[in-house]
């Protein structure tokens, strides 16, 4: 189980994938160090829809370091086999290739994605979004191909120094992960990536 946390836990902070509008009416779960939770179940899956919303006291700047950028991946998990950029057309999109070891019974899995960053010129809200690129790159024997994923980031400047933020997302992990597994750990994803992410950028001494 906590393999199967971690790799959700690396792919909400990677990539964004937008299909919110498929997601029906958002059920509230908890709240949790300023972090509140909501699940969906979605017409298209028994594999549950996530969405986490909270505030981060830090600017849009210093989020960008950690919300959308590829090639800031160290600090996110040692199990990160393998991260390849394979085509960065500007600042705001870049296609990568990335490989995530879980553990034993599971196989490892990867994701080909095309990730683009749009930002509203007078309200400064950020979307960061991408979509899978499946079949651009041949699949791996012993590694399970991520098919079927959406995630969204919705950043929306308060003032200079706070953000309301949304992470919305779905996966479906694909081989022999059953459902009610998944569902039983699939809360904690916003709380480990918008908690991960408190901790980096909110100076305690700020305020």
């Amino acid at each position: 189980m906590k393999s199967l946390v971690a790799l959700l836990l690396i792919h909400s902070m990677l990539l964004p994938f937008s299909g919110s509008a498929q997601v029906q009416s958002w059920n509230f779960i908890k709240e949790k160090n300023g972090i509140k939770i909501y699940t969906c179940t979605p017409a298209y899956s028994s594999f549950k829809c996530f969405k986490g919303e909270t505030v981060f006291h830090a600017s849009m700047q210093e989020l960008g370091l950690y919300i959308g950028n590829v090639k800031n991946f160290s600090w996110w998990d040692d199990n990160i086999r393998e991260l390849r950029v394979l085509n960065s057309k500007s600042n705001n999109q870049v296609e990568y290739y990335f490989v995530y070891h879980v553990s034993w019974p599971l196989s490892d899995r990867d994701f080909y994605v095309n990730v683009v960053i749009t930002t509203d010129s007078a309200s400064g809200e950020k979307i960061v979004y991408a979509k899978p690129l499946n079949d651009s790159i041949p699949e791996r024997e012993g590694i399970v191909r991520i098919r079927k994923y959406w995630q969204k980031w919705t950043l929306k400047p308060i003032d200079s120094s706070s953000v309301h933020a949304v992470l919305e997302g779905f996966v479906d992990p694909g081989g022999s992960v059953p459902a009610w597994l998944y569902n039983m750990v699939i809360v904690e994803t916003p709380l480990k990536v918008m908690g991960g992410i408190k901790k980096r950028v909110e100076v305690t001494d700020r305020h």
